[in-house]
């Protein structure tokens, strides 16, 4: 199975550290997110996977292999920055780039109509990109990196600047591309849409990854919350290792040590009343996010 392996990268502008050792892989099929502060190390990894910028340490790998030349014309690359022809029309500018990639005429013809209906830009084809509102532009630019039909995805901010529907179709492209066995990486400051989208996420906070994991794995605590709500009665009781705390009227939050003492405090709940809920108190991804990144690493480039 192809796997994109991020090996200990470093990478230091001047005396600030952008990259600290920053070690993950993204495996065929996957949709991994890259989410972190502004700053953080996201787009300087990305560029190094590009080969736009050279790292001071560490390796990209593709199936055990270091990344070549020839492997990044196989990556498919959607930069944060725009970065069409503004001045080039919208087909002829997919066309140019998949001939770049080696693509014939005709085939390159029919990737850019395809990768232009599917997004919703077929219209557009005639028109100039710096005549398109920001989203449309991002949505060509993503398919220009679809449009050579990549082995692997590297996207930065791809959602940025998308209405609603937008992001659904975008959503539901990248969603296609894991499926045929394309691993995609992409970051995002919209974690609510990351956490829905992705298989794994790594955080990056100044230049380490201080989390990794999929996101059950990320959310799991040694002590678990749950939210405890009455009909009637009082939760009222001592529980070895419990700690309980009222919320509102007829609703409490339980944190126990484990999963048996939830329930004995379920027990003992039922006993004294009607019970209208019970449910474990899961962080979001944002909440994770808050916990992990703090806004020490505003100075660092990304």
């Amino acid at each position: 199975m192809s796997i994109l392996e991020i090996d200990a990268l470093e990478k230091s502008y001047g005396r600030v550290r952008a990259l600290d050792g920053v070690s993950f892989n993204v495996s065929a099929g996957e949709i991994f997110g890259f989410v972190g502060s502004n700053g953080a190390g996201k787009t300087t990894t990305m560029r190094i996977i590009l080969g736009v910028l050279r790292g001071d340490g560490g390796q990209v790998r593709w199936d055990g292999a270091p990344v070549d030349l020839q492997v990044r014309r196989r990556i498919g690359y959607m930069p944060e920055e725009r970065g069409l022809y503004p001045r080039m029309k919208v087909g002829e500018q997919l066309v140019y780039l998949a001939q770049l990639h080696g693509l014939s005429e005709a085939d390159a013809v029919a990737a850019m109509e395809h990768w232009t209906d599917v997004l919703g830009v077929a219209e557009r084809r005639g028109d100039e990109v710096d005549k398109l509102s920001l989203g449309n532009q991002q949505r060509v630019q993503l398919a220009a990196a679809l449009v050579h039909d990549p082995d692997i995805l590297v996207l930065d901010e791809p959602f940025s600047g998308l209405d609603p529907v937008a992001v659904a179709v975008m959503s539901e492209v990248l969603r296609g591309q894991a499926a045929k066995g394309v691993p995609v990486i992409f970051s995002s400051h919209q974690l609510e849409l990351v956490e829905k989208l992705c298989d794994r996420v790594g955080i990056v906070k100044a230049g380490r990854l201080v989390a990794l994991g999929t996101i059950d794995e990320l959310r799991s605590t040694d002590r678990q919350q749950w939210t405890v709500t009455l009909a009637d009665g009082d939760l009222a009781g001592e529980w070895p290792g419990v700690s309980v705390t009222a919320q509102g009227e007829r609703r409490w939050l339980v944190e126990a040590p484990s999963r048996d003492a939830a329930q004995a405090v379920l027990a003992s709940a039922l006993s004294q009343g009607t019970v209208a809920e019970f449910t474990p108190v899961r962080p979001s991804l944002t909440d994770l996010f808050q916990d992990v990144v703090s806004d020490t690493e505003e100075g660092a480039h990304a």
